[in-house]
């Protein structure tokens, strides 16, 4: 391990109605633990929902769970080196479970998640809205390659390893008609992760500006006709009872925006028959998801503009103006865990 001297680091703490910054000790890592000075980290719908109410989630606590960081101190036993920038997983897993040793991580009987973690608990500094995190064993860890920047890695860690985990549900995709609801940043990587795969892709989307986005990222206006696979990520009952109507004999639903108690979805068992219909859900993603992520961004540096779906960074703590929707044109508000002085430090 290398020299570690305690010292203070600071986050911004979730209180139900108001955003605090803490300063606290930057823990010490132990066995395969890593610690990563955060250098940005972007804002995913599902803490919106939190800090609206929508959501529920431990309080207080450190949220944030897309971010990209450089490792600053580690474990003994650590896979990765201090000096490199990485990314790392939503959950955190036993590894010992039923669940896990079937390869079924993502639902961890005793899962734990970055960013949903009470900051009273026994891992206090969980979220990616911080000057530092700690990543506990069980985390996965992939290193980004220099070329990749910030903007485009931070993301990976939550929706584009979501889509990666959805397009697997929906299968082979060459050739095939894909309908793709809703144009937040799942739904607009989703359409270039299903073009790059050979499909022809479809969106269907109610506000301009993002049907838009995704049309320029290589996806056609929705024709109403049949598809081969309808992916979800709006979790609406109406989006989602719309995209079960039209598969074709063979077609697929992934329901991976469905998250929240909602209407039920009827469906009647002689047309699942009869078409050969498969409706799969997603929720979370396996390791494989993560380094699939990392390395689709990358192929695909050149062919779209992942950067420009993000903003500008703020700082830290200016955190409360960024937790609110981001403003047209993009898809992720970021934040700066750490100024340009203190990365170069």
């Amino acid at each position: 391990m290398d020299s570690f001297a305690p010292r203070l680091t600071r986050a911004a703490v979730w209180r139900g109605d108001r955003v605090d910054l803490v300063d606290m000790v930057m823990p010490r890592p132990v066995r395969d633990e890593v610690v990563v000075r955060i250098r940005l980290a972007t804002v995913c719908g599902s803490d919106l929902h939190t800090v609206t109410g929508r959501r529920q989630s431990p309080c207080p606590s450190i949220l944030g769970h897309e971010s990209v960081g450089d490792v600053v101190a580690t474990g003994p036993e650590a896979s990765v080196a201090v000096g490199e920038r990485v990314i790392w997983s939503v959950t955190v897993v036993c590894g010992q479970c039923a669940r896990c040793r079937q390869g079924f991580t993502a639902k961890c009987e005793r899962v734990r998640k970055v960013g949903h973690e009470p900051f009273d608990g026994d891992w206090p500094l969980s979220g990616g809205y911080a000057e530092h995190i700690l990543l506990p064993s069980g985390t996965t860890i992939v290193t980004v390659p220099d070329r990749m920047p910030d903007a485009v890695a931070a993301p990976a860690a939550c929706s584009t390893a979501t889509v990666m985990a959805a397009l697997e549900q929906a299968g082979e995709l060459r050739d095939r008609r894909v309908l793709v609801v809703g144009a937040g940043m799942l739904g607009v990587t989703a359409v270039a992760a299903a073009t790059e795969r050979g499909a022809h892709v479809l969106i269907a989307e109610r506000d301009s500006e993002r049907r838009s986005s995704a049309e320029s990222f290589g996806a056609s206006a929705d024709d109403g006709e049949p598809v081969d696979a309808a992916i979800d990520f709006t979790g609406s009952a109406q989006a989602v009872r719309a995209g079960y109507h039209r598969l074709d004999v063979g077609g697929v639903l992934v329901l991976a925006g469905s998250v929240a108690p909602g209407p039920t979805l009827a469906i009647d068992p002689e047309q699942v028959v009869r078409r050969w219909l498969t409706i799969r859900g997603i929720h979370n993603y396996e390791p494989r998801h993560l380094q699939q992520a990392v390395d689709f961004l990358d192929a695909t540096r050149h062919r779209y503009p992942w950067a420009d779906l993000v903003t500008e960074p703020v700082a830290l703590a200016d955190i409360a103006t960024a937790l609110r929707p981001p403003p047209v044109g993009r898809l992720r508000v970021a934040v700066a865990g750490q100024t340009a002085d203190q990365l170069g430090g």
